[in-house]
């Protein structure tokens, strides 16, 4: 133990003096560190905002501000102060999970601000239709979808498509001195024009990515091919053009269930007999086989195990066929096969 004196010397090595009659030889019994702690992770309290419905969520930093769910606040962004809608209530999180340092919620949005950004999207339908006779004027192959105003109406961004690149250096021009303001130009793809325009899906509801959608997924004609459905573009594909997005939504649970499934053609045991795979149906946990006598059957897929043995397929039984020396003889009493005779 050491001395409260000592608390300096504690961890410098400990020597002992060799005596007269011992060996001349000094030994060091150096006294081990003591393990590092590590600390734990930092928390950092983070909320959840939204610009648009359907928009993209995004996390700011709540300060010292008690914030709910659908209240409006106020966020300083690339393009200036901006309104935005709380959908995801303060929390905290790791810091570790934070890839960019977060900036703060400005404050909460006072009425007259919540007012003001109604006034602008009044502004913002204008701006469309005075930008629509610009660019008609123009002649540039071009399709206006949106535009966005700052909360301090000091910036607006149009959003477009177009099917290749588009030379609008003059429209910006045009664009800055009508509207005196920062002008910003965006190109965007098919799948943000339906996101933009809306629309219903083929399935008679609402856009997925303008109703609840925030973010897309990469979306492959593999994950129709393991949820069996046809491969017609026509049948799978949105009004963008682009693979339906609802064709992820039960695919991990088709991937996991038919990885449990015996494969189309392999050899199973059944409470049947051997038989052949020749479907399924994950939906109901079912496997279709065939039988040796070739008749097919469905059966829970906890009844079938693989096996290497060949199933012996059995030609079915075919009926006997009445011929004309079977056939009974006339209510006259006439018999054909003697009256052939």
């Amino acid at each position: 133990m050491v001395e409260q004196g000592n608390i300096d010397n504690a961890n410098e090595p400990i020597k002992t003096e060799p005596q007269k009659n011992d060996a001349k030889m000094s030994i060091e019994a150096p006294v081990e560190a003591p393990a590092s702690v590590t600390a734990p992770p930092a928390n950092v309290r983070i909320v959840g905002v939204r610009f648009k419905r359907a928009g993209r969520i995004y996390y700011f930093d709540p300060a010292v501000l008690e914030l709910e769910v659908n209240d409006s606040i106020v966020v300083e962004t690339a393009r200036g102060l901006e309104v935005a809608r709380v959908v995801i209530a303060p929390k905290q999180v790791l810091a570790g999970e934070i890839e960019t340092p977060l900036k703060s919620v400005v404050r909460k949005a006072e009425p007259k601000e919540v007012q003001h950004s109604e006034e602008i999207e009044t502004k913002e339908r204008e701006a469309l239709t005075e930008t629509a006779k610009i660019i008609t004027r123009l002649g540039l192959p071009m399709k206006l979808l949106s535009a966005e105003y700052s909360l301090d109406g000091g910036h607006i961004t149009f959003f477009f498509s177009a099917a290749e690149r588009v030379d609008f250096r003059e429209l910006v021009r045009e664009l800055a001195g009508r509207f005196k303001t920062r002008v910003e130009l965006r190109q965007v793809g098919a799948r943000d024009e339906a996101k933009i325009c809306g629309g219903f899906g083929r399935c008679g509801r609402q856009l997925c990515c303008a109703s609840f959608l925030s973010e897309f997924v990469p979306i492959s004609i593999k994950m129709a091919k393991e949820q069996d459905l046809p491969l017609n573009p026509m049948k799978i594909s949105g009004v963008c053009g682009r693979l339906l997005c609802c064709l992820a939504y039960e695919h991990d649970f088709y991937h996991e269930i038919k990885s449990k499934m015996p494969r189309d053609g392999q050899n199973v045991t059944t409470p049947m007999g051997l038989a052949r795979v020749v479907g399924s149906n994950p939906l109901k946990g079912t496997v279709v086989v065939e039988l040796e006598t070739q008749v097919t059957v469905e059966v829970p897929m906890g009844d079938v195990k693989v096996t290497s043995q060949q199933p012996i397929i059995r030609p079915p039984v075919e009926p006997v066929k009445n011929t004309k020396e079977n056939e009974e003889p006339k209510e006259n009493g006439e018999n054909p096969k003697l009256q052939a005779q």
